[in-house]
């Protein structure tokens, strides 16, 4: 049952990251190859800041970005995250209680005792969901 699990249960392990000084073209393409809508951005082992899809894309349409605009420049460094052994209700009221303007975060990066475990994705939850129906 969906109110029994916990992050560790559904969250995505093999996370793609990248790094502040990265190009952020390079960071969208890699998005958009490995189809995922977000990142952690980590410089070395200590989680920074979380570039999504979303916000480099459009940003990247309007030409909001010079040339050579790093991922530093762009990312958001307000990360929202979560304990692996958070339960998904926690997960899910965090994703809906942090997010601007009656929206919901759709990736929270999963950290334990300061390192990066995971991500748990909007996507990850509708598919336990599904699963029970």
């Amino acid at each position: 049952m969906l109110t029994e699990l916990i992050v560790e249960d559904l969250m995505t392990k093999e996370v793609l990251t990248v790094n502040p000084d990265e190009n952020t073209v390079f960071a969208f393409e890699t998005l958009m190859k490995n189809k995922i809508s977000a990142m952690p951005v980590m410089d070395d082992d200590k989680l920074v800041g979380i570039v999504t899809d979303t916000d480099l894309g459009h940003n990247l349409i309007l030409d909001k970005y010079e040339f050579g605009t790093k991922v530093k420049d762009a990312m958001v460094k307000e990360v929202i995250c979560v304990s692996s052994k958070d339960t998904i209700a926690e997960a899910i009221k965090s994703m809906f209680e942090n997010a601007p303007d009656n929206e919901i975060i759709n990736q929270l990066p999963v950290v334990d005792d300061g390192k990066l475990v995971g991500i748990l994705s909007d996507g990850d939850i509708i598919r336990a969901i599904k699963e029970e129906l």
